[in-house]
């Protein structure tokens, strides 16, 4: 695992009008940080690293011992939070006048600084426009936004004497990227430079599609360098080489492993090999990302996580889903609070089609039907309903497709804490599917209907070439649900955002480099392989209700 530093910050406050409460909590996220709030500044600051003060103005003149901790080494941060009235000196910049609220475009002064990378161009952020005017040249401009043509900085930093300080008019602490941004300005603040790394990525298992999609996610990862790629297969190890020039090729994972070069492995192997080669990887002290399932069961995954924490190296699953604009779109309507408590959730997924021929159909390979997709929809279930899970039952059809070993028709009841409902089906016998998403809350539900594309190309001698999309790859279209005052239900569709390449790569070399979050845990991908297991051995046994042990 990267080294992180202990990082202590203080938030000097008020508790009831703040705007940094998604800051801070987004902050209380990351184990080495450890913000404390409170409404008064102490006289003894030796145990911080960086102070936090909203309003910057209740500081000014600046109390001697917040002096003495910036200009001795320590790093202050002041928010502005839309006040005309001067702020201390030590910033060397005055707010300038509040303008109107809007959505506002934000950008770095410098877009090749470190503190940018794997981040966006430029981000929007909702307030009031409130530039920030500069004294003197060692101001430097971090953010600027762009008003009426001009740059107009919203945050800036300063050196004073040994330490440094910083302030921002901004306040939507709800936007992810400008949380992001504030953590890595806190860092810099503390005295931990900012500085460009890359990690040796090695990809273990280069089957079509999945080798070559994490490949490319590492190409595109600012931070990331693809420097070996291992199969059993030479067609494949071949192909590799071809499509990117350079890397090494190993046809054994022992090679694989031995390469000190290596920092992190992506496993990308069938399912009931990955725990064997991940715990091959991390006892020769690699980071490990998994592709899904984790495991096969919690036997396994407990193994994975003890020699995790042995050799104190990163595990994680591949998640890719949570960047799925549906599913992004589900979790910000959950925040606005347009349903109201999420109480019960159905998710689908099949049709009525023979199995592929692959590995993914044969069940001591795969797991089973539901380890294939319901690593994906079960992973969403705990990421949308996140309390403790307290009974499970499976139940299983074997109906149609004899040849392979997989059931036709799987279907997974979870009842959690409080009484909150889930259930998953992945079938290959349903001729008429079911809704995708199906959501019930206290003020409203949200379903998600299937959407079947096809592109067609002209051909002057066929007339045209048809192509279909499969619908797993389509966005869904969603549609909100709510009970108006008058008792009537209005509707509306759900606008989906843009779809994030590569969020997952991202995501992990943000989280191994700088220490930020990882969106899903492995804690979650642990449950995943959990529930799994015991719907499994309900359906062994008929469809019994099984209490869960997390």
């Amino acid at each position: 695992m990267q080294q992180h530093s202990q990082l202590n910050i203080l938030c000097i406050a008020s508790q009831s009008t703040s705007v940094l409460g998604p800051l801070l909590t987004y902050l209380q996220q990351i184990p080495h940080v450890q913000p404390t709030l409170s409404e008064n500044l102490p006289a003894d600051l030796s145990t911080f690293q960086v102070v936090v003060t909203e309003p910057a103005a209740s500081f000014h003149p600046v109390p001697r011992p917040l002096e003495q901790f910036v200009r001795s080494g320590g790093g202050w941060l002041g928010i502005v939070n839309l006040l005309e009235v001067p702020i201390s000196e030590l910033f060397g910049v005055s707010p300038a006048r509040v303008g109107p609220e809007s959505e506002i475009r934000i950008l770095f002064q410098n877009p090749d600084q470190p503190m940018a990378e794997r981040l966006p161009d430029a981000i929007y952020v909702k307030g009031r426009y409130h530039p920030i005017q500069p004294h003197g040249k060692d101001v430097t401009t971090v953010l600027y936004a762009d008003w009426h043509y001009q740059h107009s900085p919203v945050l800036v930093q300063r050196h004073v004497d040994a330490g440094q300080v910083a302030c921002t008019t901004l306040q939507d602490f709800e936007n992810p990227e400008l949380r992001q941004i504030m953590y890595r300005l806190l860092r810099q603040l503390s005295g931990q430079p900012m500085t460009s790394q890359k990690l040796n990525v090695g990809i273990l298992g280069y089957a079509p599609s999945v080798g070559e999609l994490h490949a490319k996610g590492v190409l595109a990862t600012t931070g990331l360098h693809l420097h070996a790629v291992c199969d059993v297969n030479p067609q494949r190890l071949a192909v590799a080489q071809q499509q990117f020039s350079g890397i090494k090729a190993y046809p054994h994972a022992k090679k694989l492993a031995n390469d000190d070069a290596v920092d992190l492995v992506i496993v990308a192997t069938p399912p009931n090999s990955h725990a064997k080669l991940c715990l091959e990887m991390m006892a020769e002290n690699k980071h490990v990302v998994c592709e899904k399932p984790l495991a096969l069961n919690r036997s396994e995954t407990d193994r994975m996580l003890k020699m995790a924490e042995k050799m104190y190296v990163h595990l994680s699953c591949h998640q890719n889903r949570r960047w799925d604009p549906d599913y992004v779109a589900i979790k910000h309507a959950l925040r606005e609070d347009l349903i109201g408590d999420l109480f019960y959730a159905e998710t689908f997924v099949g049709g009525f089609s023979h199995p592929c021929g692959y590995w993914h159909s044969h069940k001591e390979v795969s797991g089973g039907t539901a380890y294939d997709w319901g690593a994906h929809y079960l992973d969403w279930i705990v990421g949308l309903i996140p309390g403790r899970v307290e009974y499970v039952i499976g139940f299983r059809h074997k109906r149609v497709w004899h040849d392979v070993t997989n059931a036709d028709q799987e279907r997974i009841w979870i009842k959690f804490e409080g009484g909150k409902e889930a259930e998953f089906i992945h079938s290959d016998i349903a001729a008429v599917r079911k809704p995708k998403w199906y959501l019930l809350g206290t003020k409203g539900a949200i379903i998600g209907h299937w959407q079947d594309v096809a592109t067609y190309h002209i051909d002057p001698v066929l007339y045209f070439h048809q192509h279909d999309i499969p619908a797993t790859e389509m966005n869904p279209e969603l549609t909100l649900y709510q009970r108006h005052a008058s008792g009537r239900i209005a509707e509306q569709k759900l606008v989906l955002p843009k779809r994030k390449d590569y969020g997952f790569h991202i995501n992990l070399a943000d989280h191994l480099l700088l220490g930020e979050p990882m969106v899903s845990s492995l804690f979650d991908s642990v449950k995943v392989v959990a529930i799994l297991e015991t719907a499994a051995r309900s359906a062994e046994k008929g469809g019994s209700m099984e209490r869960f042990d997390e």
